[in-house]
């Protein structure tokens, strides 16, 4: 199948991209940056969504990661997002489109436009649900927790900060970008049935709480 994959050039977008080589998918990468993915089934566009697109064969799977923090977050995480889903998604041979949204966009827990960003991506997929079912395909969003990504890096190489992030969890631990990928290959590939809902992947962090009587 053909895949299309924004934000591939590191962290969660990159270990995507692998993954769905590694399961013998053609994959397409977007994203600002350069890629250091080199492999015969995988084709990199140096674009930024919030501007011109490329043209590209129809995709089976589109999966949208791209996504800023603190840098036009609006227009880059929502409405970029929205672009591209408008230009690639809607066609007869679609089976699924995933979004990248973030925890932040249930419980507010960050930046206002970050949080609002990403609050955006989960009511947007619903509405792609809606539509993209006249096509037989689907759409869902994955919302994160804590990913041990370069993106987090100033808080994973401080000890005092690293130490509180993980108290904050259930598991004591963050996810893995291997684990997102293998998330979204499941929602994408092999689910059939659920479309217009959120997967939470915080490793308990949104469960804990301390009851007190």
């Amino acid at each position: 199948m053909n895949i299309l994959v924004t934000g591939s050039s590191r962290g969660i977008g990159k270990a995507v991209a692998e993954y769905f080589l590694a399961k013998g998918h053609v994959v397409y990468g977007m994203d600002v940056n350069p890629t250091g993915i080199q492999h015969v089934n995988y084709t990199h566009f140096q674009s930024d969504i919030t501007k011109e697109l490329p043209e590209l064969p129809e995709m089976d799977i589109l999966i949208n990661n791209a996504g800023v923090q603190q840098e036009n977050d609006i227009d880059v995480n929502l409405k970029g997002t929205i672009r591209v889903t408008e230009k690639y998604a809607f066609h007869k041979g679609i089976r699924s489109v995933i979004f990248m949204a973030s925890a932040s966009a249930r419980n507010g827990a960050e930046f206002p436009e970050y949080v609002a960003s990403k609050g955006g991506i989960l009511a947007y997929m619903k509405n792609v649900a809606l539509r993209l079912a006249a096509y037989g395909g689907t759409a869902n969003s994955i919302s994160a927790g804590g990913v041990n990504t370069p993106l987090n890096a100033h808080i994973m190489n401080d000890p005092d900060k690293w130490e509180a992030v993980l108290n904050e969890t259930l598991l004591h631990k963050w996810a893995e970008p291997e684990e997102i990928a293998a998330f979204t290959y499941f929602l994408s590939v092999e689910n059939k049935s659920m479309t217009g809902e959120d997967l939470l992947i915080d490793n308990g962090e949104m469960l804990k709480s301390n009851f007190i009587w």
